[in-house]
Order: C-alpha cells, then structure tokens, then sequence
C-alpha cells in the first residue's frame, strides 16, 4: 500500500509542479521535458533488464549446480542459528536459507551484479513457503530490508568513480561508508526485528556484535594500509571469494556426480524468464522517477531544505549532495548521476563530492529492490517493506552526514 501511493505521488507532484511552472513561469518545456524522460526512463528500464539478462542467466546457472551439489543447503546450515530467528518463517534446511546467505554476502563484498540473482532466486524459494501468493511475508519483508539497508564491505565502484574522477585519494570514503552503511543495518534490522515482534536473544545480539567486530576489524586494517593499496586489496578480495564460490560449486556438483553443464543450463534458463517477468515493474518505477525529476520538483525541494538550513544557522555544505541522497531509495543510476555531477562541479576532492560518495554507498536502492523482487515473484502487497526500508535508507544518510562532517 505504502509503495502504491508513493508511486502515484510522483506523477502527482510532478504535474502540478509542471502546472505551476506553465501558469506563473510561463515554461511551455517543461511538459516536453516531462514526456521525453517517461520515454526515456522506459527504455531504460528495458536496457536494465536487457543487461541483467546475462548475468541473471549465468548466476542462477551457478546457483543452481550449488543447489544440487548441497552447497547452499551447507551454507544453509551455517547461519542457521541466526536466520532461523530472523526467518522463522523459514523451515531450517530449506534452500531459501542458503540462497539469502549467498545474496546478503555478494552485497556485503560490493558485488552487485552477482547479489541481484541470488536475490531473486532467495524471492522464488520464500514465495514457494508463501500461502498468499500476492502479498508479502514476514520473511521477504526482512530480506528486503536488510538489503536495502545494503550492509557494504567493500564499496568497489564507488573508489572506482573518485578515481576516474581524479580524487588524490579515491578511497578515502572506504571507512565511513563502513561506518554508514553498518549503522544503516543494525537499526532497520532492529526496528524490524520490533516490528515483527522477534526476540532479541543472545544469539541474534551475539551476530550483531560479530558483524558489529568484522566491521572493526576491517575498519582497522585498511585505516593502516597505504592509500594507494586500498582500492587493490578490496578489489582482489572480492573478486578472489566470488571466483573461488564458483570453483567451489563447480567441484561439489562433480564431488556428487552431477553433470554439471546440464545443471547450469537448467539454471540458466530461469534465469532468462526471470529477467523477462520483471521489465513491467522497472518500468512502472524508473518512468514515475523520471518524470518526477524532470518537473524540478527535485530542484525545488533542494533549494527549499538550503534555505531553511541556513536561515536555521547551520552549515550548509551537506545540502549539496541531498540531490544524491534523496535520489538513492527511487534509482541507482540516477544517484550515481547525481554523485558523479557534484563531482565534476566542485571537484573530487571537495567536501560535499566525498559526502556525495558516503551517502551513495551507506545504503542501497530502496525502490528498484522493491520492484525487482516483489515483482519476480509477483507479489502486489508489499505490506510495511517500504516503510522501514526507507528508516534503514535515512538512517544511513544521517550516519553518512555525521561521520563525513568527523572524517573530512
């Protein structure tokens, strides 16, 4: 319900903002500006879901010679004592417990590419567990909200853009997206975890002080690394553990005498429909996104939190990169354009560019989460999803303003 009338908010405010701007602006463009970004958006969404095609095809191949070998029912039984109190709508053993472990873990290393298959394929084993097939259940409830929230070691791309952009230090936003990030997780986990009416026993409170110790760790280690070294280490970290996951498929599927080519290709093919079913839902959201920037309602809103801060008092550098952390929860894309123009604009160095970069990376993107995998499994319910994934969204962008203003 909540994600319904953000939807039709967006077409809303944009048509009266462009109303507006024809009767007191006299700005007749304005609705050409507005029709040419549905049009646009709308291809773009095709080309998005064109593009995940392959990877789609390839990692649900992966995953499904894993599935077969054991290998995800392995790591199944691995986080068991953890997941078992955050799904327990999940019976313990059932492949969906290993495919949310393989997703949660391709995000945490930056690997996005690879995250959104086992996502999608964690979706399809939780809805076959669930009795109202359009409605959400508790447990995809949670899943997306800890992706959303988009707990994040290793922000790769993000280094990648400030160094093609020419920061003298490309990855010195490693630690405070760390930082965002696993904020922006441990309360959405939380509030839901109140919401759902869990219990916060040892075991869940143990986890969290375990990812709470991996964040620590890993903050220590690179904050002594030279800065040149830190982009390489993470890189070759992350790409060595995903190639090494798919050898490790590979050899348990011959360890248990599967004809391995057969498997993947029996994965890959429902990795080819899957891409195909959720083109109507990118459409629905990346046009309503598009028209709703293209109106300056996004321009207008900026220009009015400016205002207000300053006239409050406070210091008003971090309002440059609000056009960045109100695009993240609606697009991706867009708020990695948003990042990369107020890089170009002031510069990659400068204060609101690496503001920019943290709140890019404190959490992931909300909207197209929603509509990818609510709509793979074609669930229309999505219940209170967006709600306290849009908390884990704000807290992580508060937390990327505070440690950005301590850091920088």
């Amino acid at each position: 319900m909540v994600l319904n009338w953000i939807w039709i908010s967006f077409f809303l405010i944009a048509f009266l903002m462009a109303a507006g701007r024809s009767l007191f602006g006299r700005d007749l463009q304005v609705w050409s500006d507005i029709m040419n970004a549905s049009f646009d958006q709308a291809a773009f969404a095709f080309e998005i879901s064109l593009g995940l095609t392959g990877v789609l095809t390839l990692w649900l191949g992966i995953m499904k010679i894993g599935e077969k070998a054991g290998v995800v029912e392995f790591f199944g039984r691995l986080i068991s004592p953890f997941f078992s109190r955050l799904f327990p709508g999940i019976p313990k053993g059932h492949p969906a417990m290993g495919a949310i472990f393989m997703n949660i873990s391709a995000n945490m290393l930056g690997l996005d590419n690879a995250a959104t298959p086992m996502g999608l394929k964690a979706m399809q084993e939780m809805q076959s567990l669930n009795p109202k097939k359009d409605t959400a259940t508790d447990a995809m409830i949670m899943f997306l909200v800890l992706n959303s929230s988009g707990l994040c070691l290793i922000p790769i791309s993000i280094m990648m853009y400030r160094a093609q952009g020419g920061a003298a230090n490309p990855t010195d936003v490693f630690i405070p997206i760390l930082i965002a990030t696993a904020i922006a997780t441990i309360v959405g986990l939380t509030a839901l975890c109140i919401r759902q009416k869990i219990k916060m026993d040892r075991v869940i409170w143990g986890w969290l002080g375990a990812i709470a110790a991996t964040v620590g760790a890993i903050t220590y280690f690179f904050a002594n690394l030279p800065a040149d070294k830190v982009q390489l280490y993470s890189t070759f970290g992350a790409n060595l553990i995903l190639f090494s996951v798919i050898i490790a498929f590979i050899l348990a599927g011959i360890r248990r005498k599967l004809r391995v080519y057969d498997v993947f290709i029996e994965g890959a093919k429902e990795g080819f429909k899957t891409a195909v079913m959720i083109i109507p839902y990118l459409v629905a959201i990346l046009v309503a996104i598009g028209m709703f920037r293209a109106s300056g309602a996004l321009d207008v809103f900026t220009g009015w939190v400016q205002s207000l801060v300053a006239w409050l008092g406070f210091d008003t550098q971090w309002v440059g990169a609000l056009p960045t952390m109100l695009m993240k929860p609606l697009s991706g894309s867009g708020s990695c354009a948003m990042m990369l123009d107020v890089m170009k604009t002031n510069g990659a160095d400068a204060f609101v560019s690496k503001l920019a970069a943290a709140v890019r990376g404190s959490t992931d993107t909300t909207f197209y989460i929603l509509a990818v995998y609510f709509g793979s499994v074609g669930v229309s319910k999505t219940r209170y999803a967006a709600g306290y994934a849009l908390l884990a969204d704000i807290t992580g962008a508060i937390a990327a303003i505070a440690i950005a203003y301590l850091f920088f």
